[in-house]
């Protein structure tokens, strides 16, 4: 046998050490590479299980770091009151998504999950988050400023618990009060929902000057990805069913219920998600023209599309009747994330089947995992897949809950001030001897939250998460010689009897949430009407209604001194009494109509017989006291 001289054994080292090194140099981890660049490096890399995965996203609860690792799984979300404990700390978030996260990045090529979660009013599923008023409060404030800011302290909030994706905002159109989601809805009018997408680059940070529209951008880590949803249409179904049939003609379509996707897209939206909703019987889940042809080529939204949460079921009735066609019909529509979210196998062999077979071409593959791909190295989650503890303290901040306090002052709308213009009740002294606070609303800092707070549903009473019920708000505000007395449901005898100086009632509507909430007769529940009854009988009383969307209310109308309208205002109950006293003054104007009795609904400004209690646009003001 010959033996390596020392010269050559040199060289075949050196040799060594370029083509480790060159080995080494992975082309998709690097961020000093373009985009485009990254995306095909990884693309090229991927079997087909792998791309199938990333096209999966599933449920904490089934989301273990081996099923990541196995199934390549691309993202978990949280389901609205799905947490990794009850009352669970930042702390306990973040240990949480990073375990799950840890399975991702021990697979092969190390590509990280995105974790998405319901954050439509603040952190919503979270305890100790600041909840802020529901959008059917914040399309009142007509200000966009605000409502960027809300976006901005939402996704420090989120950030606080390791998490980089949310399911906001809701840009839909309620056109009809009776549908169940109308306060996810900012407005009846597309222009005041089109104002409002400013919550996106609150969310996402600010589009660079020269950005590319429809490229998903999202700024770091103190920002958050967004989702614009649920595409399109899904406030407009008849008699206000959820996930019913919207019965509209393509130019209605595009003028009510599209425009703010306009706006999403050329903000930078990195997500859009499609709706539960048929649009004149085509399920949107299905609706390739749209979704493919509308929004991904007319628009040129170039970030992902996800379903709604086990949405490609319910394009059969009943829904997963026959799961292949759901799942040939969902991906072939355009549809690139799949929220499945817990049968997750069954997804991945019926698409894997397609595309072995030919169903599915392989391009349709192809174009959602780059999409999925371009979300995640725009927001540097290859970069940063893992949360640290930097961020914890912004979770129910003082300074976010000031903000929350000001929104509430912002959308509360006055819809009536004193028997007579001239005799004005409101605002209330803060200095007199006795008042009386009453109804089922005025002590219960759930029913003020309102459903998708906690829990998918929302919760009664007082132990669900830290705020400021109406009641504590008043006495915080009222002279500290006041007496103020509280009595949930006080009967007419025992309200003549104590001399109040005036009374203050709140009711309105229970929480609830997506087909929980239709009604069709959209009352008050008792003992509501009983409260107003016995109690503005008998002495001068403010009637502050807690409700997702207009309610019946003529029939109390005569009877009361004042009536605020005060939506579902959130943890910060203390804008409430802030307006109430007159701290600060009334200046918020109806961005829904006021209806008189149901049998008038649908009816939006605009229409020919229009005819409402209080129209769109209104709403009287008050000054702020001096003192």
């Amino acid at each position: 046998m010959g033996r390596f001289s020392i010269p050559m054994m040199g060289f075949m080292l050196l040799c060594f050490l370029v083509a480790f090194t060159e080995a080494k140099y992975i082309k998709y981890k690097d961020p000093k590479q373009p985009l485009g660049a990254r995306i095909k490096d990884l693309i090229n890399r991927m079997t087909l299980p792998e791309k199938i995965g990333q096209m999966v996203q599933i449920e904490r609860s089934v989301a273990t770091p081996d099923v990541m690792k196995q199934y390549f799984v691309g993202s978990v979300l949280s389901g609205g009151g799905s947490v990794p404990a009850p009352k669970a700390s930042a702390e306990t978030w973040i240990n949480a998504v990073n375990e799950i996260q840890k399975g991702s990045l021990s697979t092969p090529l190390g590509i990280p999950m995105i974790y998405g979660i319901d954050a439509v009013h603040g952190h919503n599923n979270v305890y100790n988050a600041t909840i802020f008023p529901h959008n059917v409060g914040l399309g009142v404030t007509r200000d966009p400023q605000l409502i960027k800011k809300i976006g901005e302290a939402t996704a420090l909030e989120v950030r606080a618990t390791g998490i980089p994706y949310v399911f906001a905002p809701c840009i839909a159109v309620c056109r009809d009060p009776r549908w169940g989601r109308c306060y996810e809805s900012y407005s009846e009018d597309p222009k005041i929902v089109q104002a409002m997408t400013e919550i996106i680059p609150g969310l996402q940070g600010d589009l660079p000057a020269k950005s590319r529209k429809g490229i998903p951008f999202v700024a770091g880590k103190q920002k958050v990805a967004a989702c614009a949803k649920h595409f399109v249409g899904d406030g407009g179904t008849t008699r206000g069913i959820d996930e019913n049939n919207t019965v509209i003609n393509l130019n209605g379509l595009l003028s009510i219920h599209m425009p703010a996707y306009y706006n999403s897209v050329s903000k930078g939206v990195a997500t859009v998600m499609v709706s539960y909703s048929s649009w004149n019987g085509e399920r949107m889940h299905a609706n390739r023209d749209l979704v493919t042809g509308f929004l991904k080529n007319k628009l040129k939204f170039k970030g992902f599309v996800i379903s709604d949460w086990q949405g490609i079921d319910r394009i059969t009735s009943p829904p997963h009747a026959n799961y292949s066609y759901s799942v040939e019909a969902g991906v072939g529509a355009g549809i690139d994330m799949i929220m499945v979210p817990y049968n997750f196998t069954e997804f991945f062999d019926d698409l894997t089947y397609q595309v072995k077979n030919n169903i599915i071409p392989m391009s349709r593959i192809d174009d959602a995992v780059k999409r999925i791909l371009r979300v995640k190295f725009v927001m540097g989650l290859f970069e940063n897949p893992l949360a640290d503890l930097s961020l914890v303290n912004q979770l129910g901040s003082k300074e976010h809950r000031e903000l929350a306090r000001e929104a509430v002052r912002k959308s509360l709308v006055l819809l009536k001030n004193g028997k007579s213009a001239d005799k004005p009740l409101l605002p209330l002294p803060k200095k007199t001897a006795k008042i009386l606070v009453a109804g089922s609303h005025a002590d219960n800092l759930g029913y003020q939250c309102g459903g998708w707070t906690l829990t998918w549903q929302g919760l009664g009473g007082n132990d669900l998460t830290t705020g400021t019920t109406i009641l504590n708000a008043v006495k915080n505000t009222v002279d500290p010689t006041t007496q103020v007395v509280y009595s949930e449901n006080p009967d007419a005898e025992f309200v003549k009897s104590n001399k109040f100086s005036f009374a203050i009632v709140v009711v309105g509507e229970p929480p609830y949430a997506e087909m929980y909430g239709d009604s069709l007769n959209l009352s008050i529940p008792e003992p509501g009407p009983s409260t107003i009854n016995s109690v503005c009988g008998a002495v001068k009383c403010a009637v502050v209604v807690i409700s997702g969307r207009p309610v019946v209310v003529q029939p109390y109308l005569a009877k009361l001194d004042a009536l605020v309208a005060a939506w579902l205002p959130g943890t910060e109950g203390q804008g409430v009494a802030d307006l109430l006293f007159g701290d600060y003054g009334f200046t918020g104007k109806l961005a829904r109509t006021w209806f008189k009795t149901v049998d008038q609904l649908p009816m939006n400004v605009g229409d020919p017989h229009y005819d409402p209690l209080f129209p769109f646009g209104f709403g009287l003001t008050t000054k702020p006291t001096m003192t």
